[in-house]
C-alpha cells in the first residue's frame, strides 16, 4: 500500500505513474478531496478534544470552590462538545475508510529502473544464457510425450478433477519430486531457511501481500473465510505480519516448497495444452526481507538464485526486465526468467522475481529497528520470486532432453534424486 503522505506530496508523478501501469482507476481529485477532508476533520476532531479537556479541568475548579451552577452549565458545554466529537469522529472514520479503499487498490510506484511499456510486448530483454538445442529428428511437445513415456496422464487428470488439472505417474511423479527436492536443497546451500507453510489462509495474510481485495476472483475460497493459496510468498511474508525484526537480521532468505492453486479467471484459452497454465501445480518460492538501502541489490541477487537452478539443469533461458504495463499489482520492479520450450519455439515465463519496496510491509505492517537506534522503526523492503515454478520446469526438461528413441535423458544434478537413474523410458509395468 502507497502512504497517503508520499502520494499527496507527490500527487503528479503518483497520476503519472498509474498512467504508466495502465491504471485507469486512479482518480487524483477524488485522493484529493477525501484527504483534504479527513485532514478538515482531524483538526476539528482534535481541537474539540482541546476544549473538552480543557473545560473538564475548569469544571473540577468550579467544584472545588463550591460553584455548583457554574460546573453545571460548563458540564452541559461538555456534553455538547462530546456529541460533536461523535459526530465529526463519525465523519472522519467514513472519509478514513473511503481513502484507505483507494489506497488498498492502488498499485505499487514503478522503480526507477524499471522501462516504460504499455504491455509484456515492450518488456526489455537483458540477457540470455544458452543456446536453444538443434535437434536431428522432429521434437515433441511434453504433452505428447509425457502420455507417451506413461509420466503424465491428462485425461485422468480431468478425470479426477477437472480441466487443467493432469495426474503424474511412476517416473513422472518422482521426476517432479526429485526437482523440488533439487531446488531446496540448492537454495539452502546459497543460505536460504526452508520452510513448510500451510496451503490455506485467511484474509489478513492474504491482504498483506496483495491478493486482497484486487485478485479475489483468481482465488479459491474455502470454507471459514479461508483460500488455497496461488503462491507461498503469502504465507512467507506474512510469517513476520505485525512483527519488528532487527537490522541485523536482515537480510533474511526464505524458501518453502507448496502446491499453488489459481483460478486462472482471466486466461481463458491460453496455453491450454500441457502442464504450463493449471489451476494446481508446485512451485518452489523465494522471500527475502531487506533493508531500503539494500532491496534492490537483493532483488539482482534472487534473479541469480533462480538462474543459478536453471544453469544447473543445463536449461537455455533469458532474463527479462518487465515494463510499467506488465509488472505486478504489488511489485516495483520485476525481472522474469523464461525457459526455451521446443514447443513452442519460444521462451516461457518460469520464475518472476520481484521487489515490492515497502508496499507489501506497510499493508502487513512488517517492521524493522535500526541498529544505531533502538527506538526507531521505519518499514522494511519485501521481496519475492519463483524458485521455480516446478511443473514449468518439468516440462522444460521433458522438450529440451529428449531423445530421437522417445526417452527422456535425465539432468546430471537429478541423476542423483531419481534413484541413479539417467533416463526415463516408456513405464513397462503395464499398470497403465
Amino acid at each position: 500500500m502507497l502512504d497517503a503522505k508520499f502520494v499527496r506530496d507527490n500527487l503528479d508523478a503518483v497520476t503519472q505513474a498509474m498512467k504508466s501501469r495502465n491504471f485507469n482507476a486512479w482518480d487524483p481529485q477524488a485522493f484529493t478531496d477525501l484527504d483534504s477532508k479527513r485532514r478538515e476533520l482531524i483538526v476539528k476532531v482534535e481541537g474539540l478534544q482541546a476544549t473538552r479537556n480543557s473545560s473538564s479541568k475548569e469544571i473540577g475548579k468550579l467544584m472545588g470552590q463550591g460553584k455548583k451552577d457554574e460546573a453545571e452549565a460548563k458540564k452541559a458545554e461538555v456534553k455538547e462538545v462530546n456529541a460533536q466529537i461523535e459526530q465529526f469522529s463519525s465523519e472522519l472514520a467514513e472519509v478514513e475508510s473511503k481513502l484507505n479503499d483507494i489506497l488498498k487498490s492502488t498499485p505499487n510506484m514503478p522503480a526507477s529502473g524499471v522501462p516504460f511499456g504499455k504491455d509484456d510486448s515492450e518488456n526489455v530483454e537483458v540477457r540470455r544464457w544458452g543456446t536453444p538445442r538443434e535437434f536431428e529428428f522432429e521434437p515433441k511437445a511434453h504433452w505428447d510425450l509425457g502420455p507417451e513415456l506413461g509420466i503424465i496422464d491428462f485425461d485422468r487428470g480431468i478425470k479426477l478433477a477437472g480441466a487443467r488439472f493432469y495426474l503424474l505417474g511412476g517416473l513422472g511423479a518422482m521426476l517432479e519430486r526429485a526437482l523440488i527436492t533439487f531446488m531446496i536443497n540448492t537454495h539452502l546451500s546459497r543460505g536460504f531457511k526452508e520452510w513448510w507453510p500451510p496451503t490455506l489462509a485467511n484474509a489478513d495474510t492474504l491482504y498483506g501481500t496483495g491478493q486482497l481485495p484486487k485478485f479475489e476472483e483468481d482465488l479459491y475460497k474455502t470454507t471459514g473465510g479461508m483460500y488455497l493459496i496461488p503462491t507461498a510468498e503469502v504465507q512467507l511474508t506474512n510469517i513476520h505480519r505485525d512483527e519488528v525484526l532487527d537490522e541485523d537480521t536482515l537480510p533474511r532468505k526464505y524458501c518453502a516448497f507448496t502446491p499453488c492453486f489459481r483460478e486462472e479467471a482471466g486466461s481463458a484459452g491460453r496455453d491450454t495444452r500441457g502442464i504450463i497454465r493449471v489451476h494446481e501445480f508446485d512451485k518452489v518460492e523465494m522471500v527475502k526481507f531487506a533493508t531500503p538501502e539494500t532491496g534492490f541489490d537483493e532483488l539482482d541477487s534472487m534473479v541469480k538464485d533462480a538462474e543459478n537452478i536453471l544453469q544447473l539443469l543445463g536449461l537455455p533461458y533469458r532474463v527479462v526486465n518487465l515494463c510499467t504495463g506488465d509488472i505486478g499489482f504489488s511489485a516495483a520492479q520485476t525481472f522474469d526468467l523464461e525457459v526455451w520450450l521446443p514447443s513452442y519455439n519460444d521462451y516461457k515465463e518460469i520464475s518472476s522475481c520481484s521487489c515490492c519496496g515497502d508496499f507489501q510491509a506497510r499493508r502487513a505492517n512488517i517492521k524493522y529497528r535500526h541498529a544505531d537506534n533502538k527506538k526507531r522503526t521505519d518499514y522494511l523492503y519485501t521481496l519475492n520470486g519463483s524458485g521455480l515454478a516446478v511443473g514449468r520446469t518439468m516440462a522444460a526438461v521433458i522438450e529440451n532432453y529428449q531423445q530421437e528413441d522417445g526417452s527422456i535423458k535425465i539432468p546430471d544434478v537429478l541423476v542423483p534424486y531419481m534413484g541413479g537413474r539417467t533416463e526415463i523410458t516408456k513405464d513397462e509395468t503395464g499398470w497403465n
